[in-house]
Formats: structure tokens, C-alpha cells, sequence
């Protein structure tokens, strides 16, 4: 049986299979295209029950850290809508096998982030997909680096704004009117909110954007039994990087600076969203759960 989350491991020898090379896809990337493919939990990820019944959307569901939240969602025994992008449809139509593998309801919801319309339908044919909604995973990002803030155009700085900020304010908008008590909406932020990378001016920005975001709305949301929390992931291994998410470089010692001297694996992210979506971290809101690594944040 292939060692699953609960597994007693060395976490500096873990994925030691696994090592980046340089290689480049044009954005927005795939997984299917990505060399060594990302552990998305496909073989390793255990279930037991903890989101029974719920009813998800996770946004850049398709791959990398998104692909691996929907399929331990499934096999939680949640149902889950994904959102991507059109021409992400052959990473999509694989998890969606895979949450229905997990004998749970999968909607595949494919469109563009950056606009308004399509984040408040997102979440109305998610609704009526699930037939309810309780878990708003808010994760599809955009980075595209750039070394020269001189050379970065209003184009890239508003495509990356819409997409991390703008749709996570839409889509959490038009989710609240569907939403109970007990339910919980996450958020993708990242180590760069705290130790933003020089090429990354615009896409840390709006991930410190997101950790303020998600602060606020935990108290405003918290009297109203719905927790809002986010996960920081550091260095994870997606077709983000090898997408202009870094220059090509950086991508063959991606995660090397790491206290665990590794890049992390989508995988290694999953657990951390389940516990937020689940009941177990019932007084747990307005919190940043850090998954990079061992990287000192505040």
C-alpha cells in the first residue's frame, strides 16, 4: 500500500524523486505537461469522512494546489465544483474522474476569473450543481514574474489583481447568500505576503491583499457562525512555476532555501485545507495557516 498522509516519514527525504527542472509551458500551464508531475494525492490521500455531505467550489481546481484541495475533498465525502480556465480542460476533466472515483458529485465550471459576470454565475451554477453550498475555496492565481517594475505593464498589474483579488471578492460576495453557520470559506495566500520576492512585486501585493482580506472578513463573518481562514503556501511544485511563475533559472533548485531544503508537493497542502473546511477547527477564524516548509513568518 502507498504510504498516505497519516504515514510516519522523514519530511526532508519525502519526494526526493521528485526534482525540478527547467522547462517552460506558456501560461497558463498544465499539469499533464509537467515534468516530474506534481503529487496531487492522486494515489496517497485518505480519506475518513470529515466533510460528510458538504458541498464545495474550489477555484483553480484543475491542478496543482487546487487539484489536490478537490480531491481530498471528494474523499472526504464532499461534492465539488471546480473552476479553470477553457484551455485547462484536459487537467480538469482528470480530477473531475477523480472526484467521481471518490463516488461524489464533481461540476466542472470552466471560465476566466478576471471577469465579474462569470465569478457571480460561478457560484450559481455551483448551487445548483451541488445543490447547496457550505465550502467556498478561493485558490486560482495568477504570477507572472518580472524583474524591472519599469517594464511591468498596467495589463499584468490588473490581470493579476483581478484574478487573486477581484474574483475572491466576487465570488465571496455572491457566495454569502448561500452560505449557513458551520460554513467556512479558505483562502490561498502565500509566503510571499511576508517575504515578497523582488520579481514578484505585483503578485505579492495582492497576496498581502488576501491575508488582510480574509482577517477583516473573519470578524465580520464570525458572529454569523461562517469561519474565514487562508493557507500560505511556500515553494509548491505546480505548472505556476514553469508558467513565468519563475525565471528558468530558478526552477531547477525551486524550494532548495527552504528550512526542509525542499520544494513542498501539492499533496503536503491538502490536510491543511481540509482542517479549515472541516469542523474540527470550529473556533479557528481570521487565521493564516503557514505550509512552506519551515520559512520563519510572523
Amino acid at each position: 500500500m502507498a504510504a498516505d498522509q497519516y504515514t510516519f516519514q522523514n519530511p526532508v527525504e519525502m519526494y526526493a524523486d521528485i526534482q525540478p527542472s527547467a522547462q517552460h509551458q506558456p501560461e497558463p500551464g498544465l499539469d499533464a505537461k509537467l515534468s516530474p508531475r506534481a503529487d496531487l494525492g492522486e494515489v496517497s490521500y485518505r480519506g475518513s469522512g470529515r466533510l460528510a455531505g458538504r458541498r464545495a467550489l474550489v477555484t483553480g481546481g484543475d491542478s496543482g494546489i487546487g487539484a489536490a484541495v478537490a480531491i481530498a475533498f471528494a474523499r472526504e465525502g464532499a461534492d465539488v465544483a471546480i473552476s479553470y480556465l477553457p484551455e485547462e480542460e484536459e487537467d480538469a476533466a482528470r480530477i473531475v474522474g477523480l472526484i467521481e472515483d471518490a463516488g461524489r458529485t464533481a461540476v466542472a465550471l470552466p471560465g476566466d476569473l478576471r471577469d465579474a459576470a462569470y465569478c457571480r454565475q460561478l457560484v450559481a451554477d455551483a448551487v445548483a450543481g451541488l445543490g447547496g453550498l457550505d465550502i467556498v475555496v478561493n485558490n486560482g492565481g495568477k504570477q507572472i514574474f518580472n524583474d524591472d517594475l519599469a517594464t511591468l505593464s498596467d495589463e499584468q498589474f490588473d490581470d493579476t489583481f483581478k484574478t487573486n483579488v477581484y474574483a475572491m471578492f466576487w465570488i465571496t460576495k455572491a457566495a454569502l447568500e448561500h452560505l449557513v453557520p458551520g460554513s467556512a470559506i479558505i483562502n490561498s495566500t502565500s509566503v510571499q505576503a511576508y517575504s515578497p520576492s523582488d520579481i514578484l512585486v505585483d503578485y505579492a501585493s495582492t497576496k498581502a491583499t488576501i491575508n488582510t482580506f480574509t482577517k477583516a472578513l473573519a470578524q465580520q463573518l464570525a458572529p454569523k457562525g461562517i469561519r474565514v481562514n487562508a493557507v500560505a503556501p511556500g515553494p509548491i511544485w505546480t505548472p505556476l512555476q514553469v508558467s513565468d511563475g519563475q525565471p528558468q533559472e530558478k526552477v531547477a533548485e525551486f524550494g532548495e532555501d527552504t528550512p526542509l531544503g525542499r520544494m513542498g508537493q501539492p499533496a503536503e497542502l491538502a490536510p491543511a485545507y481540509v482542517f479549515l473546511a472541516s469542523a474540527e477547527s470550529s473556533y479557528v477564524a481570521g487565521e493564516t495557516l503557514n505550509v512552506n516548509g519551515g520559512m520563519p513568518t510572523p
